[in-house]
C-alpha cells in the first residue's frame, strides 16, 4: 500500500520512527509531519499565511503547520496520487475517549477520513515507570493494517490505544470513555510585565464501562475504536421537535 505517515509529536519523534521501521517493508511510505511538537492543536489548520516545508528524505518532509496541515499538504500538494491509507502516530501518551477532541494525531486521521481515505491514529500510554516501548504497537499496526483500513473510510477513522508493554493480552473493539480533566491556569506576567497565563495539567478521572477504550487499555489489551468524523443527520434524539419562528 501507499501510506502517508504523520503525527503531532514532531518529525523526529520516536513513535513515528517506530512506525516507519515496521511499515517500510512491503509498503511505499510517504512522511509529512510537523517540524516541531504540535500536541493538543486538535484540527486546527493554518490560514492566511504560507507554510514552510523542508525535504528530509526521498519521500519525507517536515512542515511548519499542524498535523491536519500536513495531511492537506501531502494529499493536495506533495504526493502525485492520494495515499491508500493515512497512519498517524505513534503518539507519546494515550488518546483515550475525550482526548480525541484535542489530539492533533486524531485530527490528522480525521482529515483523511473527510476525503474518504482510510486512516488510523495510534497512541501509546506510558508504563508505570513512565517509559515507552514503541515496537509492539508498531508491529500491531503492521500485522493488522488491512483490517484497520477496512474499519475506516468515508467520514470515520480508527483510533487505537495501548499501554506500553512487551506484549498485549489481546485486543477489542471499544467505545470511548469520558475523561474529566482537573486542569487549571496560572495567572502571571511575561518578561515585559504584560499579563499572561500558563496551562497547568491536572489529574485525570476516567468514566467508562467494560467496553470503553479506557477499560480495555488498562486490562492490558489494545483498544480499537471506530470514530465518526461528522455528526449524523438526525435531530439529536429530541422527543419533541421545536418549532422555530422564521
Amino acid at each position: 500500500m501507499r501510506l502517508l505517515l504523520t503525527n503531532d509529536d514532531g518529525f523526529g519523534a520516536e513513535g513515528l520512527a517506530a512506525l516507519e521501521e515496521a511499515l517500510s517493508p512491503g509498503h511505499e511510505l510517504w512522511v509529512v509531519a510537523p517540524a516541531e511538537n504540535r500536541s493538543g492543536v486538535s484540527h486546527g489548520i493554518t490560514m492566511g499565511k504560507a507554510l514552510g516545508y523542508e525535504r528530509r528524505g526521498e519521500r519525507s518532509w517536515a512542515c511548519t503547520g499542524t498535523p491536519a496541515d500536513c495531511v492537506i499538504l501531502a494529499v493536495r500538494g506533495l504526493m502525485p496520487e492520494p495515499p491508500d491509507m493515512v497512519v498517524a502516530g505513534i503518539n507519546r501518551g494515550a488518546n483515550i475517549g475525550t482526548d480525541i477532541l484535542f489530539s492533533g494525531t486524531a485530527a490528522a486521521a480525521r482529515q483523511a477520513s473527510l476525503w474518504g481515505i482510510p486512516a488510523v491514529a495510534l497512541s501509546l500510554m506510558a508504563d508505570d515507570a513512565g517509559a515507552y516501548l514503541w515496537e509492539p504497537l508498531a508491529r500491531f499496526a503492521e500485522e493488522n493494517l488491512e483490517l484497520l483500513a477496512s474499519l475506516g473510510g468515508a467520514d470515520s477513522f480508527v483510533n487505537v490505544n495501548a499501554r506500553s508493554a512487551p506484549s498485549y493480552a489481546g485486543s477489542a473493539l471499544a467505545g470511548v470513555a469520558r475523561r474529566h480533566y482537573r486542569d487549571g491556569v496560572e495567572l502571571c506576567t511575561d518578561g515585559e510585565g504584560m499579563p499572561c497565563s500558563r496551562f497547568i495539567g491536572g489529574n485525570l478521572r476516567d468514566e467508562g464501562n467494560v467496553d470503553s477504550d479506557w477499560f480495555v487499555v488498562n486490562s492490558g489489551r489494545v483498544a480499537v475504536s471506530r470514530i465518526l468524523s461528522l455528526p449524523q443527520e438526525k435531530t439529536g434524539g429530541l422527543s419533541r421537535i421545536p418549532r422555530f419562528r422564521v
